[in-house]
């Protein structure tokens, strides 16, 4: 095998300064937009749920509203469950996700649990399809006390008042070619570490927690979800992204530790979503709708087991 290229920012071996990431947040373009993908979608939900700014990222010379979607007739005793979506901003089904679902779905939900939708945790990436936000942080290795990336801060500020009273919390993400041509290579980059190939699994799968792995849940969103698209398989040595597989499409990692966003609440059912949107077998039609899907089975295990308990 040969050695991949040495990534085009920095020195190898060496972290990268102010500098390097200076020259690295100079490539970065706008791609796309988060007020018509995303606002324009949430203002048409406004009549049907409570919709409200939890925070505001200044990126000059760009400024993004942080939007959360709640049920509307929330119930105090009813139990509490938390879909968050674009915690990586390129992870696009993990956004248009929790978008269709609130639209075609959460209603179905009401009187029975309360919601609280986060469709885009993180507005900057998505527009320039990146899983860093500009001061070359990832998010989802953020979600801890004193975290520096504002994204991060600002939807741990926003559950913290519900922290023990998240009964679900589901996470969805997607992984890509460019984890590996792109997002790994510049991690590896910039902590000043050696870049070791790897490889993309093919199709959906689950990371649980491994300090509560709730294999019945899992399996649950994996049934569901593979009705409409394919579940990713375990490569020759038994694992998915170097983590041992546990049950079919299912690995597990310590969430808390890692500073995973779903930590961020003592929720019992905690997961997050991960989907293969560069497979020939799968559309993006495809992605989307398993993202769907894997928030109602998610839903429906947890209000099935609180009403046999």
């Amino acid at each position: 095998m040969t050695n991949p290229a040495p990534y085009p920012i920095g020195t190898p071996g060496q972290p990268w300064g102010d500098m390097e990431k200076a020259e690295w947040l100079s490539r970065q373009t706008r791609k796309r937009s988060y007020e018509a993908d995303v606002l324009s979608v949430i203002d048409r939900l406004r009549v049907r749920f409570d919709v409200a700014e939890y925070g505001h990222l200044d990126y000059p010379p760009d400024s993004y509203p942080l939007i959360v979607v709640k049920t509307r007739a929330w119930r105090d005793e009813l139990p509490v469950a938390l879909v968050t979506g674009g915690v990586h901003g390129y992870e696009t089904s993990g956004v248009h996700g929790a978008l269709q679902f609130l639209d075609l779905h959460a209603s179905e939900y009401e009187g029975r649990i309360n919601l609280i939708v986060a469709p885009c945790v993180s507005p900057w990436a998505y527009e320039r399809i990146h899983r860093w936000n500009p001061d070359a942080l990832d998010p989802n290795r953020s979600f801890r006390e004193g975290s520096p990336a504002r994204e991060s801060a600002a939807l741990m500020h926003l559950v913290a008042p519900l922290r023990d009273r998240v009964l679900m919390h589901i996470d969805l993400h997607e992984t890509t070619d460019t984890d590996e041509s792109e997002f790994r290579p510049a991690l590896a980059a910039r902590d000043g570490k050696a870049f070791e190939p790897d490889g993309v699994p093919d199709g959906f799968y689950l990371v649980g927690d491994s300090e509560n792995p709730q294999p019945e849940f899992q399996q649950a969103i994996i049934a569901a979800v593979a009705e409409v698209t394919h579940i990713a398989q375990a490569d020759e040595k038994g694992k998915i992204i170097r983590a041992p597989v546990v049950a079919p499409g299912v690995i597990n990692y310590a969430i808390g530790q890692l500073g995973l966003c779903p930590g961020i609440t003592n929720a019992a059912y905690k997961t997050t979503t991960e989907v293969y949107p560069d497979s020939p077998r799968a559309t993006p039609e495809q992605c989307n709708a398993a993202q769907v899907v894997a928030v109602r089975a998610a839903l429906d295990f947890v209000l099935a087991r609180a009403k046999a308990d």
